[in-house]
């Protein structure tokens, strides 16, 4: 089976395209990880009562919503909205 320049590239370079993904991919999600534990000890650290908090963790497609403040009902519905706009968009561009 011949392989195309785009694989012969990829391949003579020692660090295959599926090794590049997954390397970048966890370098982002460590930096969105370290960026979210920053903004949660800055509001613990030097929030007040007025702080409103709203978040939605992804299992596969299964979103796990919380909030926290006053207002967390408004911020828990904006979650939930975006986690069903996130799971439409999956469904659709997703590739076959």
């Amino acid at each position: 089976m011949a392989m195309n320049e785009k694989t012969e590239k990829y391949v003579n370079k020692g660090l295959k395209k599926p090794q590049k993904f997954w390397m970048l991919f966890l370098i982002g999600f460590l930096i969105i990880f370290i960026g979210t534990i920053i903004l949660i000890i800055a509001t613990i650290v030097y929030g007040d009562e007025s702080m409103n908090f709203g978040a939605v963790i992804f299992i596969w497609i299964f979103p796990i919503v919380i909030g926290a403040g006053p207002q967390a009902t408004l911020m828990i519905l904006i979650s939930i909205i975006l986690a069903i706009l996130s799971i439409i968009a999956f469904f659709i561009f997703r590739k076959k």
